[in-house]
């Protein structure tokens, strides 16, 4: 049995990702009052066909009278009754929340004609600081489309994997911005630049001629080894911790060649260590027409 429990802001993908896991076969509930979890917990417990069922709960501030401060107390909770279980948080940033209410043209819960989107927005944040502060994972879906959130959380939550953490390499590119949910982040920019060669400048570190450019390079080499040396030597730290998820995001000029090719050399070689390893470009997902 497997119990996730989604939160995050309105516009952040909630709905996608409570539909994304229910296709994967989960019992969603959605807008639970925090405080009936724990009688939630009992029930499930009660069924013995429970065992081997997934759950998906979603909690959010549509119901604004419940004070979702007291969540924190709630993991202790699940602990006590030893349910394997996932907390996922959904952010993204206020300019992106803005413009998704715009085009639905939906009402933010917590906006009235006392408080317009931005100061809505502004004040969910505050209110779910506890569910965020309690999340085992953190997913920004700024610069994610529904399909992309939707295989991610299958992925990443959905489907089963052995126990230990899931670790994710994310390549990005600096001039749009690191992404917010890393858990480390390593700057490639000082590396030799493949966009600086003519033939090489509209391809991407998955393209042979951009490895082996890289790979012939002294100064990539090095940061390869001295960053797989620093994972090799905290991962057990990491999940001595009881972390169940780590993102690894490394960055480059545009996210195109060098963090591409460190994080797939990355997840190759950690893939031989750990059961579940995956890589994500978040660039080459998105529509950019600039190649650094």
């Amino acid at each position: 049995m497997h119990l996730v429990i989604v939160s995050g802001l309105s516009g952040s993908g909630k709905s996608t990702a409570l539909n994304a896991l229910e296709d994967a076969g989960y019992n969603c509930i959605d807008n639970l009052p925090v405080s009936l979890l724990p009688s939630l917990i009992a029930q499930i417990q009660i069924h013995k066909d429970a065992e081997n069922q997934n759950f998906a709960i979603g909690i959010d501030i549509r119901d604004a009278w419940q004070d979702l401060g007291i969540f924190p107390s709630m993991i202790g909770t699940l602990k006590d009754a030893h349910l394997p279980f996932t907390v996922l948080f959904l952010d993204a940033d206020t300019k992106k929340i803005v413009q998704r209410f715009s085009e639905t043209r939906r009402k933010h819960p917590l906006s009235d004609k006392h408080r317009h989107l931005t100061e809505a927005i502004n004040t969910e944040h505050q209110l779910l600081e506890p569910m965020r502060d309690s999340a085992d994972l953190v997913i920004d879906t700024t610069a994610l489309n529904l399909h992309q959130l939707r295989e991610l959380i299958k992925s990443r939550v959905a489907e089963p994997h052995a126990d230990g953490m899931a670790v994710l390499f994310e390549s990005f590119g600096f001039k749009h911005g690191p992404p917010s949910n890393a858990d480390l982040v390593f700057d490639a920019r000082c590396l030799p630049n493949p966009h600086w060669e003519h033939h090489l400048r509209t391809q991407t570190g998955l393209d042979r001629d951009v490895i082996d450019f890289l790979d012939a390079e002294k100064l990539v080499q090095e940061m390869y080894e001295d960053i797989k040396g620093f994972l090799g030597r905290w991962w057990k730290h990491y999940q001595a911790n009881n972390r169940s998820y780590i993102t690894i995001a490394i960055g480059c000029t545009g996210g195109q060649h060098r963090s591409v090719y460190l994080c797939e050399k990355l997840q190759s070689h950690f893939s031989q260590e750990l059961d579940n390893v995956q890589v994500r470009h978040r660039e080459l997902n998105q529509d950019h027409t600039e190649h650094h």
